[in-house]
């Protein structure tokens, strides 16, 4: 059974982890670089706790991810409800890649103005193709993820 798909889905959902640790640590001017807006970078600014906590609960989202991709690859123990999850996960991030790339084409919002639609439609090819890997890894896992035995 392939579970490559898999096993690119979690690295990449773990590199997204270490990004964002590496956001929290690098401070405003990472907060502005990474999207996350001219609010977040001034609240990290004036050493507010709120943009390290919302770091901190994205950094244990993807690295749960993470584990769910790894779970589906069969890499490590089946995961409580692995194939909701699986889904979920495949279809934000497909939902979320594809958002990305009719934004900034059918609106000129100010969010993808001021964050530059070059780093808007990168990041969402990003999510397209993290969602596109866990997809493919449902496809080829089906059978597994869904409890069956073979």
């Amino acid at each position: 059974m392939i579970k490559q798909s898999f096993i690119f889905g979690a690295v990449l959902t773990f590199l997204g982890s270490l990004l964002h640790i590496a956001i929290i640590i690098g401070g405003p001017d990472w907060y502005l670089a990474s999207g996350a807006g001219e609010n977040m970078a001034t609240l990290a600014k004036s050493d507010s706790m709120y943009p390290a906590f919302v770091g901190s609960i994205l950094v244990c989202i993807f690295f749960g991810w993470s584990l769910y991709a790894l779970s589906g690859a069969g890499i490590i123990r089946r995961l409580p409800f692995l194939k909701l999850f699986l889904i979920l996960i495949a279809g934000l991030c497909i939902v979320r890649g594809l958002y990305g790339f009719f934004i900034p084409l059918l609106f000129n919002t100010p969010y993808v103005i001021n964050l530059g639609v070059w780093f808007w439609v990168a990041s969402s090819m990003v999510w397209l193709v993290i969602g596109l890997f866990y997809a493919a890894g449902i496809r080829s896992r089906w059978s597994y993820i869904s409890g069956v035995k073979t």
